[in-house]
């Protein structure tokens, strides 16, 4: 055993607490005598003792677990062959948040938890009764949409304790991994930390093996550890999602993130602090071709080197450098087909900004993707693009992490003159801010700043915030906010007050936001400016009364916006409907009925040129949708929408987040989106169509192609990727950049090409 533990049990607040003394490592099985280490107080029942591995309390569905310390590291070979096996039980009873909440789980799961002087373990068996029906067809990482609906093991160490973050942690059965890290509910998964998977299958089922250098995660100081820890696992032919701990069925599609009711995690002694430095440097060849540069460029060879490092200040407080940051490697956006007045987003894609996004999140407003109205006060696209073109970074810094009470982020990033774009040098600064408050609420500030904006001055944007998840299902979400640049005075605030009760069976939300003419967030993102919006929606989820073979739900919401200018002009109004039937299988079906108002002060020019005057338009339409789940060999959804459109009609036809599995190495990805127009007094149509196809050799090499066309713009583009991590953190890229002109009265003419060559390398001290 490695340290035994003295506990004295408390009621406070409701829950059960534990008392927890650390003392020295004795004999396995026994108790050594306390250690002068300070206890620690935690949640949930006693801690157990050795041999047993897992104390639960039924009352609350909450558990302690106590990891073991063994001597020799681990083979992850997905097959659970060593003797601790034998020696020490697994942790089962996952409990089911779906098809029916509360039940005990319907296939047997064991779960244990190791670690060494440098790594945690994490195994699971998960049996099956019916093993030839286990689904396993993705190999790629972090492709979520596929990997849903497959057999799968996640598990997430809330590492501060502290119920608002975690790292996940993931795999299905052929070993496509899934991980990323999430703060407050806002999940990245784009962050890729270093850890080893192994996955295998037996005659009764399959089994997850994962273990996380101790170097990858950040925690408090001291070598004795208390965590938060919880064990997802998907069941697709039985439709079933399990949990090692009670999981209330609100939380269906967030319950891996819900670390204040995962079970506690003991008996964990980290490695003594060390250096703690990462060093990744990278070269890069290139061969690039633009006929939109003055000059154009033909065939332009060129090369670059560069280094990224990451140093561990503390434990929990970790600082990255950046020099001649590259992010060549970087899949192509997604093209949209904008027919509205107001900006499109593009969520972050490169590495550097990925890590830890969730520390610059404000106002309870993720930065994964755009909010409907709310401003984004630090968006990263800002940095290093300018007019959708790449501009070079010279480098810059970050300091991320927690000290004690407070998460705290620093950045400061510098990009480089570039003649094409012509963008001239400007820095980007951002400190961020935030104070725990009750259990899993904050209070916060946020300062961006930049040297050179859009329009030739500084600017520098300030706010105060806070979120607070009260109860089990009610979230509030305030801010405000001021900016403060030369060439704009006056109108320069937004605040935003929201409460959001989400729970299963009834949903409210009500929200109140403002924006002020001239609020110009230089490093941020501003949809909509001007303007006061009133917000309300109301939803009713009942599930059957009878338990339905087909049936997990049905969904009706009801919801109304209403939006003035500074003025106090009516400039939108929206009543909207809606009707979902969410199938067991992970289909869905959806109807929704809306009718809008809009108020144009100055016209506006939508796809094709097409001009839309002045004026007030009440128009009124309708769409109607089905969604293929997930589980499926061909899945996606396909959407109808017919209604009026300003003074015109619109029929739109889409298919999105398609997916057809060829193989289970080889799946094609199509979308597609056409919208028949009258509007303006011309007739047009718009035209999107596109596919990602994806060939994974293996879970650590893959060859993927996405192919646009947009009529909108007029281009064609191919974005050719070849991704081989040919060791943990250490890869190899190969990509193709094409865009062509269709305006052409021949073949669609090129307008730029590039071929890239690039490699890294991690070296860990």
């Amino acid at each position: 055993m490695p340290y035994g533990l003295l506990v004295r049990r408390a009621i406070a607040c409701g829950f059960t607490l534990c008392v927890v003394v650390p003392a020295v490592t004795g004999e396995a099985g026994q108790s050594a005598p306390a250690a002068t280490a300070p206890a620690v107080v935690i949640e949930g029942p006693q801690a157990p003792v050795l041999p047993s591995v897992v104390n639960r309390d039924e009352a609350t569905g909450r558990a302690t677990i106590r990891a073991v310390r063994i001597e020799t590291p681990m083979r992850m070979d997905g097959r659970l062959d060593e003797p601790v096996y034998t020696d020490i039980p697994g942790i089962g009873s996952f409990i089911q948040i779906e098809p029916h909440p509360g039940e005990p789980e319907s296939e047997r799961t064991e779960v244990w938890v190791f670690f060494d002087h440098e790594r945690i373990y994490v195994s699971v068996r998960c049996w099956e009764s019916q093993p030839e029906r286990i689904i396993a067809n993705e190999l790629r990482r972090d492709n979520t949409n596929t990997l849903v609906g497959n057999d799968q093991v996640a598990f997430v160490f809330d590492t501060f304790h502290d119920h608002r973050n975690g790292m996940l942690f993931g795999a299905n059965p052929a070993g496509g991994r899934v991980d990323g890290d999430f703060s407050n509910l806002q999940y990245n998964s784009d962050f890729n930390p270093i850890w080893n998977l192994g996955t295998g299958r037996f005659d009764g089922g399959w089994v997850f093996e994962a273990s996380v250098p101790f170097k990858t995660l950040r925690y408090k100081p001291g070598p004795n550890q208390v965590w938060g820890f919880n064990v997802q696992r998907s069941t697709p032919w039985r439709n079933e999602w399990t949990y090692l701990t009670r999981i209330p069925a609100s939380y269906a599609n967030r319950g891996i993130m819900q670390m204040a009711l995962a079970a506690t995690l003991v008996g964990i002694e980290v490695p003594e602090g060390s250096k703690n430095i990462e060093l990744k440097p990278y070269a890069i060849a290139n061969l690039a071709t633009d006929r939109v540069a003055v000059p154009t460029i033909d065939n332009d060879p060129g090369g670059n080197i560069g280094l990224d490092v990451k140093y561990g200040i503390t434990r929990n407080l970790t600082a990255d450098l950046t020099y001649n940051t590259d992010f060549a490697q970087v899949e192509a956006d997604e093209q949209q087909v904008n027919l509205t007045r107001f900006s499109l987003f593009f969520p972050e894609k490169r590495d550097f900004f990925l890590e830890n996004q969730g520390t610059f999140a404000f106002g309870g407003v993720p930065q994964t993707s755009a909010a409907g109205d709310v401003p984004i006060l630090f968006y990263s696209r800002r940095i290093g693009l300018e007019q959708g073109r790449a501009v070079p970074i010279d480098g810059g810094g970050r300091v991320t992490g927690r000290v004690g009470h407070y998460t705290v982020g620093l950045l400061n990033i510098h990009s480089a003159k570039d003649d094409v774009t012509r963008a001239v040098a400007t820095g980007f600064s951002a400190v961020r801010v935030k104070r725990d408050v009750f259990r899993r609420s904050s209070i916060g500030a946020l300062a961006t700043a930049r040297t050179k904006s859009a329009r030739g001055v500084s600017s520098q944007t300030y706010g105060v915030d806070g979120t607070f998840l009260l109860f089990e299902n009610l979230n509030v979400n305030t801010y405000w906010a001021r900016t403060d640049t030369d060439v704009l005075t006056g109108s320069d605030t937004s605040y935003r007050a929201q409460l959001d009760y989400a729970a299963d069976r009834y949903g409210l939300q009500i929200e109140r936001l403002f924006v002020g003419d001239n609020f110009s967030p230089e490093v941020g993102f501003v949809r909509r400016d001007n303007m006061r919006k009133s917000f309300g929606s109301f939803r009713f989820s009942p599930r059957p009364v009878r338990r339905s073979a087909a049936v997990r739900r049905y969904v009706m919401m009801g919801s109304m916006s209403y939006i003035e200018n500074g003025d106090g002009h009516v400039e939108s109004k929206n009543a909207n409907a809606e009707f979902d039937v969410e199938f067991r299988n992970g289909d869905k079906f959806l109807a929704v009925a809306d009718r809008s108002y809009e108020f144009l002060v100055r016209p506006f020019t939508i796809a094709s040129g097409v001009a839309i005057a002045p004026g007030g338009y009440t128009f009124s339409g309708g769409r109607v949708g089905f969604t293929l789940g997930p589980r499926r060999p061909v899945s996606g959804s396909a959407l109808v929408e017919v209604g009026q459109f300003y003074d015109g009609t619109k029929v739109g036809l889409s298919f999105a987040r398609g997916r057809l599995e060829v193989t289970p190495r080889l799946s094609v990805e199509p979308s597609v989106a056409f919208n028949w127009i009258e509007a303006g007094g011309s007739s047009f149509m718009t035209r999107l169509v596109g596919s990602r196809v994806t060939y994974t050799m293996t879970p650590q090499m893959f060859l993927s192609a996405l192919v646009q066309y947009n009529s909108s713009t007029a281009t064609v583009g191919a974005n050719v990727r070849l991704r081989w991590e040919y060791r943990p953190g250490s890869e190899l890229f190969v990509v193709f950049n094409e865009q062509r002109d269709t305006l052409s009265a021949s073949f669609p003419e090129l307008a730029n090409r590039s071929v890239i060559v690039k490699i890294n390398r991690l070296f860990r001290f």
